[in-house]
């Protein structure tokens, strides 16, 4: 897969919508800490979308592995499957225009093997500026035969985490004053793994909520050092915006591998040391 096929505009899914095959489409809006977004699919969604719960079931029960771990591997292929997913159909995800909780659902099934899958660029708030239709009506996916294969995408644990802290170059998706240590609104202690790099997910994105464009996305990052092949690694809360910092990395055309315990694993852990302020270490 291509950098930039990792993403897909609204216009492009629009042409391949009315096409001769048209990719399976999954709805993953949701909001950190907030309602659950299936009312909203309910009331005008893109017309054959299925609409998957990231709480429930891109992610396990909430525990030691953090507040967003990895969901058991063959239950997310049950998911996929229900949803009409298929080895060899491409897959469009998107959310209400974020990009994370898309960004999730595409490196899950990135990570457990499927090679066409895209996240609609701006998501749901581009679809309609740009004239998309959406509808209340209900889907009735046909069965999948999606088999999840895991290990296809980069995969931390802390340990792995912190080792490439010290070795390459590991990124903090999080807001910089999380990475500080001076607000911490979700988790037990605030700050950072000593050694990475404050990288906020948010500035890879215009006002617009689209992607910046490739050339723009690696010179960000090769600021940060994450060029001339040194190993990459990303992490932010719980594994969900990381996921977006991961997919802006492929859209630059740079392979990075998800702490998805993230901070919500490495701070429940009293052991593990704590960085604050502007500096990594």
């Amino acid at each position: 897969m291509t950098a930039n096929s990792a993403i897909v505009s609204a216009s492009a899914l629009a042409a391949e919508l009315a096409g001769p095959r048209p990719p399976v489409l999954l709805d993953v809006r949701w909001q950190l800490g907030g309602p659950n977004q299936r009312p909203a699919y309910d009331a005008g969604h893109l017309p054959g979308a299925v609409y998957v719960d990231l709480d429930r079931e891109l992610a396990g029960p909430p525990g030691a592995g953090g507040r967003h771990p990895l969901p058991d591997t063959e239950e997310f292929g049950a998911v996929m499957r229900r949803a009409g997913v298929c080895g060899e159909v491409p897959v469009v995800v998107y959310d209400g225009g974020q990009g994370w909780a898309a960004a999730r659902a595409w490196w899950l099934l990135r990570w457990t093997g499927h090679t066409r899958v895209r996240v609609l660029d701006g998501g749901l708030a581009a679809w309609t500026a740009a004239g998309g239709e959406v509808t209340s009506e209900p889907t009735a996916p046909v069965q999948g035969d999606f088999k999840p294969t895991p290990g296809a995408m980069g995969l931390l644990d802390a340990d792995g985490a912190a080792a490439l802290a010290r070795e390459g170059v590991l990124l903090d998706a999080r807001a910089g004053e999380r990475y500080r240590g001076e607000v911490e609104p979700i988790d037990p202690v605030g700050g950072h793994i000593p050694g990475a790099l404050s990288a906020p997910t948010t500035d890879n994105t215009g006002p617009d909520g689209l992607f910046l464009p490739a050339a723009e996305l690696r010179a960000r990052f090769a600021g940060l050092g994450a060029a001339g092949g040194a190993p990459v690694g990303v992490y932010c809360g719980s594994g969900v915006s990381g996921a977006h910092e991961v997919l802006a990395l492929e859209v630059a055309g740079i392979g990075a591998a998800l702490y998805a315990g993230s901070w919500s694993e490495w701070s429940a852990d009293p052991r593990r040391p704590v960085a604050t302020g502007p500096d990594p270490q």
